[in-house]
């Protein structure tokens, strides 16, 4: 039969007939059809001599003799033929028995034996057909010995059935009705009998088939578990004694089996508690690790094991399996390492650290001496990665790790929390003072030149600690803490040490206040803009404004804007703010007449936004404004980065037509090198240096050679902060195209400035 099975599981066979494929339910039934075969055959043969003798005188011998030889014949060799089977056609390498062939068997015999009854009722007489209806009544029974086959024993009942209800059908007339119904029930009760008992035989036989059958699966299975290697069994009796042990625990324990059966288990594996106190609990266990010495060593297993109950509910001992998982557990030690050690640095990660402060923290809180968690953050590191590259920088890493565990030796554990940032856990911190001069001894130590390859590398470090459980009861707590020292130690200017505070906590709350603030403000447009008059040195005309952003908040009232926007650039909120503050200006300049320009400062944060030309594009659009009419100023720090993409960015928005001035010029990070660039057309020089200028002539000098330095790249000059007449002609006379400063004015709202503008217009018709 050729089958083959849907996804649901449902079978579809090629062929009408179902098989007796081998299987351990096909082989048994096989079997036992091949031990009921005598039974079933000598059943039939017996009958037929009955037959032949009860109705010798009624019946031709000359038919009599042949039938009952040729009913033994067939059943003889049918017998030979289901024993044969029962060899054969078993197991896996037996060849498949069709149903259909075996069904096809017990119809032959039935006709064979039936054919002269049947031919020969008739013409008996009512006497002698009562005595054949009943002993074919009986040989019905015979079919107890197809029971083990369903389908046969159904066969066999119904071919008798037919035919003996033919038989009397013949006979109506010539039996009494009684008799016939006395057959008819005879014949009733053993077809009922037999479908039961085949129905029954067949579930012990399926049963049984299964039972064998899982019963095989697990012996092959122990036998391939303890073959492979890959674990061993184990039985003990009541007492713990030994009863069964697996030849490789014999040899992990160097001793012969036959030495171990009979003496205790758990001193066999060391008398560990664990093992006594789960056996003695008898109760089932898994997973029972436990570390025992062997001839090899130090060795690991693990062991599982269910009680022996027997019958009468008894406990009789356990059973079950062991394994060895030395090299299991070897390799879980080496994950574990590598799972709390930082690869380039071999310090504890920052998951170790974390676990370590817990340890520190809740040894704290149980002896009242406080821990402390120091956070260090290497100041001037990005630059030694982007120069001299990452090769070079992580061998600066190993070399602080080194420098950092000379200088907190026993005091403290150092850890790497990734990146440049380290931290020490310092688990007695009893002193305040000893820690500090770890933190300066720190800081001194980081700071010194590390010799790299031949190149001399300094970088510096800033440091934040926290002590718990004063500072913190937990760890997330207590790192938070730290960390906002950090903050306050880069905040100070760097290669410092900052320790937490409640001042320091409240400057935190309020920071995120202020943040919520920034968010509400957007959304609510609580920004506007004032507006710096910008003069013509040598005409004292305006000549346009720098829109500088304010803030008036409904509680705070004004906020600077060195309050707010860096909290603004850390919170990522520049961009929306940033776009407000370019579409307020061009509207303003919109406004108002040529040749007034407006000026707009742009964050280092917004200047590296890929989309920052588009939008001023937009806004350009948007108030149909020519791009000369507005001018961006960034200041000296948007090289501090990535000054490839800036430079890419500023020379999109040069192309748009728009100005690009470079603010507060040579007070921050040198950028000489990137104004033949073709980019900036106008430099700031700062306030500081036009104040000073009348008392210090160095700072006239400064400023010379920045209008000079200006003048050679075709670039004007505008001086911030003139504050007095004095200012403004020093200024005029050193070359400055463009004077801005209170002389001229303070920032003014929008409709002072449009006087302005509108005043100054009035005087040009005029003129």
């Amino acid at each position: 039969m050729i089958a083959a099975r849907l996804p649901g599981g449902e079978s579809v066979a090629a062929a009408t007939t179902e098989e007796l494929a081998p299987s351990p339910l096909k082989d048994v039934q096989l079997i036992s059809r091949g031990e009921f075969a005598p039974f079933f055959a000598a059943a039939n043969i017996v009958a037929a001599i009955l037959f032949t003798a009860a109705l010798w005188g009624s019946a031709r011998s000359e038919l009599l003799l042949p039938w009952t030889a040729l009913v033994g014949a067939c059943n003889f060799a049918a017998m030979r033929w289901a024993q044969g089977h029962a060899v054969t056609c078993v197991g896996r390498s037996g060849r498949p028995v069709p149903a259909w062939l075996m069904v096809g068997d017990v119809l032959a015999r039935a006709a064979v034996w039936l054919s002269l009854p049947l031919w020969l009722f008739p013409t008996f007489g009512p006497a002698d057909q009562m005595i054949a209806g009943s002993i074919i009544a009986g040989v019905g029974v015979a079919g107890l010995g197809l029971v083990v086959v369903p389908a046969c024993a159904s066969a066999w009942m119904c071919a008798f059935t037919a035919g003996l209800a033919a038989a009397l059908l013949l006979a109506r007339s010539s039996i009494p009705f009684q008799h016939m119904l006395a057959i008819l029930f005879t014949l009733g009760v053993s077809i009922f009998g037999v479908l039961i008992v085949a129905r029954w035989a067949f579930d012990q036989l399926k049963t049984n088939a299964v039972m064998g059958s899982q019963s095989e699966s697990a012996s092959l299975l122990l036998q391939e578990y303890e073959q492979r290697g890959v674990g061993w069994l184990w039985q003990i009796d009541g007492e713990n004694r030994v009863s069964y042990i697996s030849s490789r625990m014999s040899a992990l324990l160097g001793k012969p089996s036959n030495h171990l059966l009979g003496q205790s288990l758990p001193a066999l594996l060391g008398g560990h508690a664990d093992l006594g106190r789960v056996l003695l609990a008898k109760q089932p266990f898994a997973n029972l690790d436990m570390e025992i010495r062997t001839g090899r060593g130090t060795r690991w297993i693990s062991m599982a094991g269910d009680p022996i109950i027997d019958t009468a509910g008894r406990f009789e001992g356990f059973r079950g399996v062991g394994s060895d998982i030395t090299d299991i557990r070897h390799t879980q030690e080496r994950l574990t390492h590598l799972a709390n050690v930082d690869v380039l640095s071999g310090l504890p990660n920052r998951g170790r650290v974390r676990q370590l402060l817990g340890e520190a923290l809740r040894g704290a809180m149980a002896s009242s001496v406080p821990c402390s968690i120091m956070f260090l953050d290497l100041d001037g590191f990005k630059p030694v990665n982007d120069t001299f590259g990452h090769p070079k920088g992580d061998a600066v890493l190993q070399a602080v790790a080194k420098r950092l565990c000379e200088q907190v030796a026993a005091d403290g554990t150092v850890g790497r929390m990734g990146g440049d940032e380290f931290a020490v856990v310092i688990p007695d911190a009893q002193s305040r003072k000893k820690v500090e001069q770890l933190a300066d001894r720190i800081i001194a130590s980081i700071a010194e030149p590390y010799l790299i390859d031949g190149t001399e590398i300094r970088i510096g470090v800033s440091v934040g600690c926290a002590f718990g459980p004063i500072d913190g009861a937990t760890v997330d707590d207590l790192i938070l803490k730290a960390d906002l020292a950090l903050y306050q130690a880069k905040d100070a200017g760097r290669g410092v040490a900052r320790y937490f505070s409640h001042e320091l906590q409240s400057e935190q709350e309020d920071r995120v206040r202020l943040e919520s603030d920034l968010r509400t403000a957007i959304g609510a447009r609580q920004f506007h803009l004032a507006f710096q008059p910008l003069v013509d040195a040598k005409t004292q005309k305006l000549v346009g404004f720098e829109a500088l952003l304010r803030w008036n908040h409904p509680r705070r009232g004004f906020v600077p804007p060195n309050v707010f926007i860096p909290v603004a650039e850390e919170c990522g909120l520049m961009a929306a703010i940033g776009e407000f503050v370019i579409d307020e200006a061009c509207r303003a300049a919109a406004s108002w007449p040529e040749p007034i320009t407006v000026a707009v400062n742009i964050s280092p944060k917004q200047i590296i936004l890929p989309a920052l030309p588009n939008m001023v594009s937009q806004a350009l659009a948007r108030y149909k404004l020519p791009a000369n009419r507005i001018e961006l100023e960034v200041t000296e720090g948007v090289f501090l980065d990535n000054d490839t993409h800036t430079l890419g960015v500023l020379g999109r928005l040069r192309a748009l037509g728009v100005g690009i001035a470079l603010d507060d010029f040579g007070t921050g990070y040198s950028s000489i090198g990137y104004l033949n660039k073709a980019v900036f057309h106008k430099l700031k020089i700062d306030g500081s240096f036009v104040r000073e200028a009348g008392t210090r002539p160095g700072n006239v000098a400064i400023i010379q050679s920045i209008v000079q330095l200006a003048k050679s790249f075709r670039m004007s000059i505008t001086a911030e902060g003139v504050e007095t007449a004095e200012d403004f002609e020093r200024m005029r006379d050193l070359g400055c195209d463009t004077i801005q400063g209170y002389l001229f004015g303070k920032p003014l709202s929008y409709d002072r400035a449009n006087q302005m503008v509108l005043g100054l217009n009035a005087k040009r018709l005029a003129g």
